[in-house]
């Protein structure tokens, strides 16, 4: 499959001025690797923020710089708006095509659970992801966990659990959990003792006939009778 492509261009903006680049719609970035510097650049915004939806986590794209030859780089980091989640800077690492690397995926919940939707339990998740090696070509932006499996709250599923495709070797232990239900909490009714009156809440009124109705407290006025 065609590897989606970028276009950017050399940034000489640092600092509190890349404030200006993202009001005129463009995204300061930076690329580097193992056999050259760092170098600050530019891209569309919008034309970066529609290859992420499509291509997700961990991508690999083709970036041409200042018009030049395009090179394979991995979309190694993201830094986003805290409250608006918008992207605000990128980090792109060149990668050699022909070396495995290692990097975190993360884990799509698929189906449903007999266990969530019809014992009211509450899905638990144990981890987030996982961690896999790869050639660049070959890296999942995500890998998908199937929770039909947990029918019951005694019910567990593991990484090993995990569809992994051809091509990608997993790094974090197989028996590693990933995800459980918890069984719906059951508020019990408080234990009456056989002749025993329940107690009555905090504020509420006492039943009228009892020795604490009113007028049966001994004869003394309330404040009330004062005034």
């Amino acid at each position: 499959m065609a590897r989606p492509k970028l276009s950017a261009t050399p940034r000489e903006l640092s600092g509190k001025a890349v404030k200006r680049l993202r009001r005129d719609g463009m995204l300061p970035a930076v690329v580097y690797g193992p056999d050259r510097d760092s170098q600050a650049i530019q891209l569309d915004a919008h034309e970066f923020e529609l290859l992420r939806r499509k291509a997700g986590r961990n991508a690999l794209v083709d970036l041409s710089l200042d018009g030049g030859r395009a090179q394979p780089v991995l979309l190694h980091a993201v830094q986003e708006h805290p409250l608006t989640r918008g992207t605000l800077h990128v980090d792109f690492l060149v990668v050699n095509m022909r070396e495995e690397r290692t990097v975190d995926v993360p884990i799509n919940i698929v189906g449903e659970s007999d266990a969530v939707e019809r014992q009211g339990g509450v899905l638990l998740h144990l981890r987030d992801h996982v961690q896999v090696r790869a050639l660049p070509d070959d890296l999942p932006p995500a890998l998908e966990l199937d929770i039909t499996p947990l029918d019951s709250f005694e019910s567990v599923l593991h990484v090993s659990d995990l569809q992994i495709p051809a091509g990608v070797t997993l790094v974090t232990e197989a028996s590693e959990p990933l995800a459980r239900v918890q069984a719906p909490r059951i508020e019990e009714e408080p234990i009456v003792a056989a002749g025993e009156e329940p107690e009555a809440a905090e504020g509420e009124a006492p039943e009228e006939g009892s020795e604490a109705s009113a007028g049966e407290t001994g004869g003394e006025e309330g404040p009330a009778a004062e005034s």
